[in-house]
């Protein structure tokens, strides 16, 4: 008897991974490709289906469907729509255009609510009610479960932690708007931040050696572990950032837990340990004590098994 397997497709606005992987949550196989280097969305899809199959060619496995997490993955409709950070613009029928290549059923939902599913399914959320994910990368990312139910809202976009105005007339976001707190808290709102820091503090730093077009969240993170006051600075930074965001959507949501997953996630206690300080602050009084943050317990690819999870919740 085969094994069954899901896959699990998850489109960043930089890069694109999938893995194949089955209900327990072992991973077979594993893969990615630079999203930016595709301007077609058929030619993408083309090459990703030509890598997955490659990779499934050689497995004795057979896959029950597709998961897909996507910016503005609308679950309602099959579609990507308007997605600020991605190059395709406008609504693309992504559902339609993977069961056309994969000949496979597939689903899609916005990428931080396809990771909510998969930290319920595979990891620390496993028997929450209420909790919220939120993911840092590129951009921010939320999925909020409320009652063991996942938050899709009337037309399927709910959630989008990262396009709340934390700062009006602020910093000029993707989406066209001004303040967005996923221009301070994410991977490019890091470097931004950094520079900023640059131009107005007048002490030594590394990162007045690197290129602007060079310098990346990663490279201040790197500064940050030698001590740089700059890059901790912006840490600091993003860090009350995010904290009072999340004070927010507590009074909101009321979770048990609040999950952060992804690439800026990794900066560990200079950001965790600022973020749950600046959410106490702020945290109306019945809040206080009570919600927890912590790191996502799923691999560090913790993107295709959220895009995996959801296939095998609703096609599985």
């Amino acid at each position: 008897m085969q094994t069954k397997v899901s896959l699990g497709i998850d489109i960043g606005g930089t890069n694109t991974v999938f893995g194949i992987i089955d209900q327990a949550g072992k991973c077979y196989a594993e893969g990615t490709l630079a999203t930016r280097s595709y301007n077609n969305i058929q030619n993408f899809i083309t090459e990703l289906h030509a890598k997955i199959f490659s990779e499934l060619k050689s497995l004795d496995i057979t896959p029950i469907g597709v998961g897909i997490g996507a910016p503005n993955g609308n679950y309602y409709n099959g579609t990507i729509e308007h997605a600020a950070n991605l190059y395709w613009k406008g609504i693309i029928p992504i559902v339609e255009l993977i069961e056309k290549q994969f000949k496979l059923p597939a689903v899609v939902t916005n990428d931080a609510k396809a990771a909510a599913i998969g930290e319920m399914i595979y990891g620390g959320a496993k028997g929450m009610k209420n909790f919220v994910v939120v993911t840092l990368g590129t951009g921010l990312g939320s999925g909020i479960v409320i009652n063991g139910q996942l938050v899709y809202g009337n037309d399927g976009l709910a959630g989008e932690l990262g396009h709340t105005i934390v700062h009006p007339r602020g910093r000029a976001c993707n989406c066209g708007r001004r303040g967005c707190l996923e221009t301070y808290v994410s991977a490019t709102g890091i470097k931004r931040t950094a520079c900023e820091l640059l131009a107005t503090e007048n002490i030594e730093s590394q990162l007045r050696d690197i290129p602007f077009h060079q310098l990346t969240a990663k490279k201040v993170y790197e500064a940050a572990e030698k001590g740089d006051p700059i890059a901790l600075e912006a840490f600091q930074h993003t860090g009350e950032e995010l904290g009072s965001a999340l004070a927010n959507l507590v009074a909101i949501t009321s979770p048990e837990a609040i999950f952060l997953q992804g690439g800026v996630a990794n900066a560990g206690e200079w950001l965790f340990k600022t973020t749950q300080e600046q959410m106490e602050k702020n945290l109306l009084h019945v809040y206080k004590q009570k919600v927890k943050i912590l790191r996502s317990s799923l691999p560090v690819n913790a993107a295709i098994f959220g895009a995996s999870a959801l296939a095998w919740n609703e096609l599985g």
